[in-house]
């Protein structure tokens, strides 16, 4: 790699990260993901494929840095992270379009050409606060995923710039932050994003107003703490002896928030009435949380003296847009104003995912059928089951488009795209719904699942309890909601299938006295045709795959296996070797060197030099050499006594062998760090991999390392031993 593009600081914090992105990554990613990327980036920094910005922010770790980000933020989504890694280098044009294609798939070249579509709008320089907010989503249109990546980046690259020496360059990034990024954020219910952006914004914009608020806000914070805590302690005796369930949770206002209320209201931090601010949710049906709700108000009323002006009840006429809520502020003591929310934990429900979108009862303005659809694509981030990045690559942004209106029978009315059938209605209105409808009454008249809905038309969904979805069923279905939910149970149905398939298959082997092999069994499934294993499974459970059959398969394979070629036997193996002096025997001797000899060290225990190892005759000829306590060879030379050659180590020694340790210990900071530096003083040794996972205070790793012998190994086990805060180390293999 280049070293000049990096500064020291820079090649830190790199690998600082890099082994933050494996961990975050780590069971995502496909085995070679990696390297892979590794490669390509390091070959494009050699051939100044590469650069920096005309601003100097090293793309490199301005890719990585949003890579974390996205896991942290959102989700470890393998194919947004790789076009991440790579979008600089394909717009550099260092990979071709063909190439990426072969090496990661249509979903990644497709997201990185969204990606290239929105720079290419950037040099058309257009004004973010008009034009540009438009055609930036209409450029974004074939893909949520790329707007997520645009927000993400964004906030990476807001973080890196504080104390840029170009001011102009930092104010324009905080600009378009605020009026576009920010505002795309909370739309799609990236709440904390939407909040650090705007704070940043004002830090860079006015560092001074940022700097004084901040520093208010830290002199007061243990005091506002101990107040609030002050504060609920009697309302929850109180809201207790009169039997109601109840989460109390304390708000900060975030900088950018306060500072507006300042402006707004013309007034200094003291005097901001919900700078002190708590939300009672309560736990109850709905048919009473209107009651339970006003008790709360009262016995909270009755204990601090309420500002009648402040009062807002919007449980008795619920807002246009299906906010409810009870708002008061109330005198509490030392003469200060707290803000008090009660609402139901149905309404604080619909407050947070719901249509009540914070930025619109707020009294922000947008285009109607986009501020639907960004509340639409919120609620399918937040409540699907599936997680948000399964979702992302369903959801098409169809603003323009024609729809349709239609009313339930109870005169409720609907909005959806045209094109939608009964089937998408019935998942609009709820998945369980969806999931167990057989047709529906279309202003009285019985119609099919598939039937497209008029404006106008009056549905009442039909379903039956024996009803489950189907995969034909998204040949008629057009909402990202009924498409992600008819995947998902179908999904799930496969895979409950083939559990049950595979236990079915699992008894019969065992009553046969038939020891499974892994590799045996998956040469089966590839003959009979099927390209998964839960297709072959399910195929099973669903009695249209004979089991008999796949045992007789099986089995003949097996012996096919078992038979010796020619050459796989002990006795008329020729080494090529000198014997030893000490045994009239073959020996086959294994080290450096070794030529015409075709054997190889098992990756199921990974012998190394000077480990006691034994060689067994492998049914295509080649020798595998295993540590002799493995217990796959004991198995297969009690098995084949026949196919056993000895087998001892030469006295050369040079090359590495990889092995994995195993280390458990305290998650304390730098404690990876003295690990690694241990390996790396070592000249014979190299660390090849690393995997790092923590849990409540303790972390366990997995180090793949390259060593030259046993000896040198017992000596970095017994050294890592010593580091303060590990508690044990194993050779895992």
């Amino acid at each position: 790699m280049n070293e000049s593009y990096f500064t020291d600081a820079e090649k830190r914090e790199i690998i600082s990260h890099c082994f933050t992105l494996m961990r975050y990554y780590r069971e995502v990613m496909l085995p070679d993901d990696f390297k892979k990327i590794k490669g390509i980036i390091s070959d494009g920094i050699l051939q100044n494929h590469y650069k920096r910005d005309k601003y100097g922010i090293n793309p490199t770790l301005r890719n990585i840095h949003t890579a974390i980000l996205l896991a942290e933020k959102i989700a470890a989504d393998r194919n947004m992270t790789i076009a991440i890694l790579l979008y600089n280098l394909c717009k550099s044009e260092f990979i071709p379009e063909s190439q990426l294609r072969e090496n990661f798939g249509d979903d990644i070249t497709h997201l990185i050409n969204g990606l290239l579509k929105v720079s290419r709008l950037y040099q058309k320089r257009a004004a973010v606060q008009s034009d540009n907010f438009r055609n930036l989503l209409l450029t974004f249109a074939e893909d949520i995923r790329v707007i997520i990546i645009m927000i993400v980046d964004r906030l990476g690259i807001m973080r890196m710039i504080n104390k840029h020496p170009n001011e102009n360059f930092v104010k324009d990034i905080s600009f378009e932050a605020m009026y576009l990024y920010a505002p795309l954020a909370h739309r799609l219910g990236l709440y904390s994003i939407k909040s650090e952006l705007e704070d940043l914004s004002l830090k860079y914009t006015n560092r001074d107003i940022y700097s004084q608020i901040a520093h208010k806000l830290n002199e007061t914070k243990q005091g506002r703490d101990e107040y609030i805590e002050n504060f609920i302690e009697p309302i929850k005796k109180k809201l207790l002896d009169n039997g109601l369930n109840f989460e109390i949770k304390g708000r900060t206002k975030s900088i950018y928030s306060i500072w507006n209320k300042i402006k707004k209201q013309n007034t200094d931090l003291d005097h901001i009435y919900d700078l002190f601010a708590i939300r009672v949710i309560i736990d109850t049906s709905k048919e009473r949380e209107k009651t339970d709700c006003w008790v709360a108000y009262s016995i909270i009323v009755d204990m601090y003296r309420s500002n009648p002006s402040r009062m807002k009840d919007w449980l008795t006429i619920p807002k246009s847009n299906g906010y409810e809520s009870l708002h008061t502020t109330v005198y509490g003591p030392e003469d200060k104003w707290v803000e008090v929310q009660i609402r139901s934990r149905r309404m604080d429900e619909i407050a947070e995912r719901g249509l009540a979108a914070h930025w619109k009862y707020k009294g922000g303005r947008s285009e109607q059928n986009l501020d639907e659809w960004m509340n639409n694509v919120r609620d399918l981030l937040e409540t699907a089951e599936t997680g948000p990045s399964t979702l992302m690559k369903d959801i098409k942004m169809d603003v323009y488009n024609k729809e349709v209106f239609v009313f339930t029978p109870k005169g409720d009315l609907y909005r959806l795209p045209l094109g939608s059938s009964i089937l998408d209605f019935a998942f609009q209105i709820h998945s369980k719904l969806g999931c167990t409808c057989i047709g529906g009454k279309v202003d009285g008249k019985n119609q099919k699942l598939n039937y497209k809905l008029k404006s106008g038309d009056s549905i009442e969904i039909l379903t039956s309890s024996s009803q489950v979805p189907k995969l034909d069923w998204l040949n008629f279905v057009v909402t990202s909601k009924a498409r992600n939910k008819i995947k998902q149970t179908v999904n799930e149905m496969n895979n409950k299938s083939a559990e049950l398939g595979k236990e079915l298959l699992m008894r019969r082997l065992k009553n046969r006295k038939i020891e499974v092999d892994e590799g045996i069994l998956m040469k089966a499934i590839k003959k009979l045709g099927f390209k998964t294993v839960t297709d072959f499974f399910s195929e099973i459970a669903n009695e249209k795959l004979d089991i008999n059959r796949i045992i007789e398969l099986y089995t003949s394979i097996e012996a096919k296996e078992q038979q010796p070629t020619s050459s796989c036997t002990a006795e008329n193996f020729s080494l090529n070797q000198p014997k030893s002096d000490e045994d009239s025997k073959d020996v086959l001797e294994i080290g450096e060197n070794i030529k015409d000899i075709n054997y190889k060290l098992a990756k199921c225990c990974n012998p190394i030099f000077g480990d006691d190892i034994r060689g067994f005759i492998s049914s295509e000829g080649a020798i595998k050499i295993h540590r002799a306590n493995c217990p796959n060879v004991i198995h297969l030379c009690d098995k084949y006594p026949y196919r056993e050659i000895a087998t001892r180590w030469s006295n050369k020694i040079g090359s590495q062998y990889a092995v994995t340790l195993r280390i458990i210990g305290y998650d304390d900071i730098g404690i990876v760090t003295n690990i690694t530096s241990i390996i790396s003083k070592e000249s014979k040794a190299s660390l090849r991999n690393i995997s790092i996972e923590s849990n409540l205070g303790l972390f366990q790793g997995y180090l793949v390392i390259g060593v030259s012998d046993n000896s040198l190994l017992a000596d970095l086990i017994k050294k890592i031993k010593a580091v303060k805060g590990v508690k044990n180390v194993q050779r895992s293999n």
